[in-house]
């Protein structure tokens, strides 16, 4: 007979932090207020005492599952969880069979929870059908896909489409925050020191999912030092592997760097010196190719936009010929991008755009940009309001395309030299036919409130 370990941990300690954290009362849920508030649909439905077949739709950590357990505690009802991924056809009839006899014996329904609906066949979900309709079942199914490809019409009909939004950082901050002070249920008894950029850090590299941003915070609170959660705390949390130079392969990365800035700099002899240098030291020449094309898109780009079709052909001659003689094609290619007028503009844009999109990953897509491809979505506002460009003898509306928290951003801006002057022009005019059609609209509006 084995011994039991002395320091065996308490039943809940083993819970996961993210499973201890989960709200048992809307008051405690936060992030969806579209769903949840005075006149929302979901504190309506509570306030009436009635409840509908529903399905909650969302991105991973959005709170499907924690909304439809608050539901169910909410009316006291039966439930069972069913999962789509581990349940069949013979689990699904069953438990159907039982909630018809609760209903006859209690007058009561069961509610019935279904994880990932989407990945339930045809033929399984038409087998609760029947049940939802007889009023037998209340029906809550989670998805991340879209409803309308994913659950059958005749069931979908039945269910009320409830969609969750992603958390905005905000909220993800506050979840956290609450976990490592809550003293009951989250970290607050072991004093953690943590700052809200490394938050913000945990809910980048959970990519907006509040369990898994849970989850890495309970890993890093085991391995933080004297309290304190820092971002190294953190990426060891995520085994985040950083890669490093290999410092006996110093010369490769001088080299490299030395034709780079020479082609920067546009110096045609120093960048054809650099080139000969490295292939005569024996570098893969098609790695020195791939550089090109990179220095074409991130330090010529759109000044000379030929720069990039050239960096990419003499790759490509290279390939087809091989060296010695393909030596020749790089090195027009080295000319013509030292040669070449500068702008790292586009590549500017890009890393600002970036950084927006890294700190605001969940941005939806406004509603009048979104394909309705089917009758629910129409329903839903997808498409509304869209208006085709192709119109108008512009070729363009005034049209807003940016998510709401993003209206007005400016990323690119064109520079003075090559292509780039062109591009700058066609961008001005782009932006004051759209200000015309704005004034005009504004002008219209106003001649329809007087008349």
């Amino acid at each position: 007979m084995t011994s039991k370990p002395k320091n065996l941990k308490p039943a809940d300690e083993f819970t996961p932090l993210a499973e201890r954290m989960r709200p048992q009362i809307l008051e405690r849920f936060y992030g969806q207020e579209h769903l949840i508030g005075e006149g929302k649909i979901l504190t309506q439905l509570i306030q009436s005492g009635r409840l509908v077949s529903m399905i909650f739709w969302g991105p991973p950590g959005s709170g499907k599952t924690t909304l439809a357990f608050i539901l169910a505690k909410t009316f006291d009802l039966p439930w069972i969880f069913f999962s789509a991924v581990l349940s069949g056809i013979k689990e699904v009839k069953e438990v159907m069979a039982k909630a018809e006899v609760h209903k006859q014996m209690y007058h009561q329904p069961t509610i019935i929870f279904i994880d990932e609906i989407h990945r339930f066949n045809k033929a399984q979900q038409g087998a609760f059908l029947p049940y939802v309709e007889k009023g037998d079942i209340i029906l809550f199914g989670s998805t991340t896909e879209n409803p309308s490809f994913e659950v059958i019409a005749p069931l979908l009909s039945r269910m009320k489409v409830l969609m969750l939004n992603p958390l905005d950082e905000e909220t993800l901050i506050h979840i956290l925050k609450e976990a490592v002070t809550d003293g009951g249920n989250g970290l607050g008894e072991l004093g953690l020191k943590v700052k809200d950029e490394v938050l913000k850090a945990i809910i980048r590299y959970s990519n907006g999912d509040a369990r898994r941003s849970l989850n890495t915070l309970e890993i890093a609170s085991s391995l933080a030092v004297r309290g304190l959660i820092t971002d190294n705390v953190v990426r060891e949390a995520l085994q985040k592997r950083v890669l490093l130079y290999d410092k006996s392969g110093e010369e490769h990365y001088n080299l490299i760097s030395a034709l780079h800035k020479s082609l920067r700099n546009s110096d045609v002899d120093a960048s054809l010196y650099w080139l000969c240098r490295m292939i005569t030291a024996g570098e893969d020449p098609l790695y020195i190719a791939r550089r090109m094309v990179r220095f074409a898109t991130e330090d010529v780009g759109l000044a000379d936009p030929q720069a990039l079709t050239i960096s990419l052909n003499a790759k490509a001659a290279f390939e087809f010929l091989g060296s010695p003689e393909g030596d020749l094609a790089l090195a027009g290619a080295a000319v013509y991008l030292a040669s070449a007028p500068k702008s790292n503009r586009v590549y500017a844009a890009y890393s600002q755009v970036k950084k927006d999109v890294e700190a605001s990953p969940f941005e939806p897509v406004p509603l009048h940009l979104r394909n309705p491809v089917t009758e629910p979505m129409k329903e839903w506002g997808y498409g509304g309001g869209y208006r085709y460009a192709h119109d108008r003898d512009e070729a363009t509306t005034d049209m807003e395309t940016m998510p709401e928290r993003l209206r007005g951003r400016s990323y690119y801006r064109p520079g003075e030299l090559g292509m780039e002057k062109d591009i700058a022009k066609r961008m001005e005019w782009w932006k004051s036919v759209k200000k015309k059609m704005r004034e005009q609209g504004k002008k219209d509006s106003g001649d329809s409130e007087i008349s």
